[in-house]
């Protein structure tokens, strides 16, 4: 198993700055956002994709730091119920898509995206609960929008052989792992998880249970390293619905935190140690997004504690079980 950066706190470098500082932390492979939510400081999508010398660049920079690239992200809304927003969205997604095969890449994440509760809505619409009813017929409404999007997307990610690895997260119609199943099996097996434990955690959701759940699916293609904390004085009295800011951290039910610093290392290795078991044994890709500490030291904790927990040999054979 490998250790990855998402790059995007280092945006403000360049890719060679970037990926020097990387590989000097002792990172092994980066997933590089090229579109949506994550920007493409580090990949613009279009002239890479238009451009050999531009393709050249980067595999040269790679290589000159000793690093690979784990997947491509671009997070937006491909089902949006704005046509503008969506489209951009998809166009953004099959671009990916297609660069990341001449890149010879094996993953793209994304998200599922997430439509309005009926045909006129002009926003999207996250339904939480089955009642009053007209909620249960929105979100029957918004898996048939879905599934016809994700039906021919995933087609488009088959002819590249390139995996889709969809990120489970709140405000978007695939948030657990039941869900994540529901859009594999209504597509293809071009479509599995970026297996992301944060947005778990504080649903209340054993992430290792998960991990077993999608695994005997043969449903995740890429994995997050990224953690939280749900703080009991707030969601005690709040819940963990919590729409306070980002920024307010005193007063939020939870936050994103480097990894370690929701879950110890115990439970980190235990991480490690389903992964491979249900047959992941890929790279687990740090997200930063602690506001309580520097992108710099996040990461670098993060990779300290996961140098530790992570399998670097295969398993040798089992000879006391002869």
């Amino acid at each position: 198993m490998d250790i990855g950066v998402l790059t995007v706190p280092l945006g403000d470098q360049s890719a060679d700055e970037a990926f020097e500082y990387l590989s000097g932390i002792g990172v092994d492979f980066v997933e590089l956002g090229c579109g949506g939510h994550p920007g493409e400081d580090h990949l613009p999508r279009t002239k890479t994709l238009d451009s050999e010398n531009a393709k050249a660049e980067l595999l040269d920079t790679l290589e000159a730091h000793d690093l690979r690239v784990s997947a491509l992200a671009t997070h937006n809304n491909p089902i949006h119920p704005n046509d503008e927003r969506a489209a951009e969205a998809d166009r953004e997604l099959r671009e990916a898509i297609e660069l990341a095969d001449l890149l010879g890449i094996e993953a793209v994440t994304c998200f599922s995206g997430l439509p309005g509760g009926g045909p006129n809505d002009e926003v999207p619409n996250w339904i939480t609960a089955p009642w009053p009813t007209e909620h249960a017929a929105a979100h029957e409404y918004q898996w048939e929008v879905a599934v016809e999007y994700w039906s021919d997307l995933a087609e488009h990610a088959k002819t590249h052989d390139v995996k889709v690895a969809v990120e489970m997260h709140p405000n978007m119609l695939v948030y657990e792992p039941h869900g994540m199943a529901r859009l594999r099996e209504e597509t293809n097996e071009y479509i599995g998880a970026n297996f992301d434990p944060s947005h778990l955690y504080w649903q209340g959701i054993d992430v290792c249970e998960a991990i077993r759940y999608l695994g005997e699916r043969d449903a995740i293609h890429h994995c997050h390293a990224k953690d939280t904390r749900v703080y009991e004085a707030n969601s005690r009295v709040k819940g963990v619905l919590d729409t306070t800011a980002y920024t307010d951290e005193p007063n939020r039910s939870w936050l994103f935190r480097s990894v370690g610093y929701g879950h110890g290392e115990e439970h980190w290795k235990d991480v490690v140690s389903t992964l491979r078991m249900v047959g992941y044994d890929g790279v687990l890709s740090i997200e930063h997004e602690d506001s309580l500490t520097s992108s710099r030291e996040g990461l670098e904790k993060a990779v300290e504690l996961l140098e530790r927990a992570v399998f670097t040999t295969q398993p040798g054979e089992a000879y006391w079980a002869e």
